[in-house]
């Protein structure tokens, strides 16, 4: 049987700008319709677990999927703001058929998204997104809704922070304590700003917390993991041990160490990797990354043994390769952290624990612990576009090609399309920073020409 395409889901659920089509009402009511009908199987009570950050529309988000859901016979589990990784922890721990996360992770509060977990917490494959897509296309949805008697019911479940908080803290190791700590934690005024604090400080730790104060419009906005120099500059001001900056649904982390520099997600992935591995707790032979992961990485990795099995873009993706290799690490570059020892998705504040509890093992400061190999040159270009893709141009495939010979075993090239904007990612990285600055630079000119060829001939045409 083919599977019917995705147009709906990205790469991360679905996401687009809050309140236009498709992350208005109307399609998150007929969302919850065909996920509640695609999940109502079997004879016991069907229940879904729906969380959120603290954008705005997440107002208008969660009442229209709650009577899709509704309407399809299933009892929901409302929690409120909360961590993706809590949504997903919650929808196994209460035996909930689906779990629902409303949010556009690091996107600004004018934008929102809804990723769904199966049963068991996992993100849904894209053979599972397509057979739902199709099913809120199809002309009979509301023709298969529940009976008058069978509707589902509406909850709100009032400990579920305190579900999350005991799951993090549990996966410190006991016995050790954070006391003597200074962490300036930034939540990004997302949806960890309660709970992460409250974590880090009933372990011991002495928390300076910003970005603790959402008010729908701020989230992500010059704060959280992807603008994280004020994180350091408060770092050195308040001579902290670390800082930590999470994003808007907090399942991805950077960190400062104690002299105000940036630790990204490969920095981190080799610090957990190299902790694990002598301990014997690592599994695989090796951790999950994407293919956007420094090659430095890779050759750190390979020099204790190691296998580095990248993926493609996105947590999910990382998360399947993680099952097919049997690693129990794996993340990505921009920070999602996977621990499948603890965890089923991304979760920032928990891979900030083992950073933690590395610098409490070693008694030696971040700037000595956090950085494990040294990255090679990269860089990496937004190139924005209208229509088809530039992608698709054969001069700008062969350049590509060309550029990725060239550089050989000296670095590499990567172009790709963006799974949730309009947009192509030209990176390269290299050992001669000067040569990856070229090839940035020429790839980069030549697909930006490409795509405003393109869109002049699309101007023509509609003229004519």
């Amino acid at each position: 049987m083919t599977t019917p395409a995705r147009k709906l889901f990205g790469t991360d659920g679905i996401r687009g700008t809050a309140n236009r089509p498709p992350m208005d009402a109307a399609t998150a009511l007929r969302l919850g319709q065909a996920a509640g009908r695609f999940f109502n199987r079997g004879n016991h009570r069907h229940r879904v677990v729906i969380g959120k950050d603290t954008r705005l529309s997440g107002y208008m988000i969660e009442p229209a999927l709650t009577a899709g859901f509704i309407g399809a016979g299933m009892d929901v589990m409302i929690v409120g703001p909360l961590p993706t990784p809590a949504i997903a922890l919650l929808t196994r721990s209460l035996r909930a058929d689906l779990g629902v996360m409303i949010s556009a992770s690091h996107n600004p509060y004018e934008d929102n998204g809804i990723k769904l977990f199966g049963p068991d917490g996992l993100k849904l494959s894209d053979a599972e997104e397509a057979q739902i897509e199709a099913l809120m296309g199809a002309p009979d949805l509301a023709d298969n809704m529940a009976s008058p008697g069978k509707l589902g019911r509406a909850s709100r479940i009032e400990d579920a922070p305190g579900r999350y908080i005991e799951a993090a803290k549990s996966t410190f190791p006991k016995g050790r304590s954070l006391e003597g700590k200074r962490i300036v934690l930034d939540c990004a005024n997302g949806a960890a700003y309660k709970v992460a604090p409250t974590v880090l400080w009933e372990l011991g730790a002495e928390v300076v917390s910003v970005a603790v104060a959402p008010d729908g419009l701020n989230i992500n906005r010059e704060c959280g993991a992807t603008a994280p120099q004020k994180l350091a500059e408060l770092v050195k001001e308040r001579r902290a041990d670390l800082g930590i900056a999470l994003d808007g649904d907090a399942d991805r982390l950077v960190l400062s160490d104690e002299l105000g520099r940036i630790v990204d997600g490969d920095q981190i992935l080799a610090l957990i990797a190299g902790s694990w591995h002598r301990d014997g707790r690592l599994r695989g032979g090796g951790i999950a990354a994407t293919v956007m992961s420094n090659l430095g990485l890779e050759r750190h990795l390979q020099g204790m043994g190691l296998a580095l099995h990248r993926a493609k873009v996105g947590d999910r993706y990382v998360a399947e390769v993680m099952r097919e290799t049997g690693c129990n690490l794996g993340g990505e570059q921009s920070g999602h952290m996977i621990l499948s020892d603890f965890a089923t998705t991304g979760d920032g504040l928990v891979a900030a624990l083992q950073v933690l509890a590395l610098l409490v093992e070693e008694e030696r400061p971040a700037s000595e612990v956090c950085r494990r190999f040294d990255p090679l040159p990269q860089k990496l270009v937004n190139i924005r576009y209208a229509g088809a893709s530039p992608l698709g141009d054969a001069e700008v495939q062969q350049a590509i090609e060309a550029a990725g010979a060239k550089l050989g075993s000296r670095g590499r090239v990567l172009v790709r399309a963006s799974g949730t904007e309009p947009l192509i990612r030209v990176m390269a990285e290299a050992e001669d920073q000067a040569e990856m600055q070229a090839t940035v630079d020429d790839l980069a000119a030549l697909i930006r020409a490409r795509a405003a060829a393109a869109g002049a001939a699309r101007k023509v045409q509609a003229a004519e």
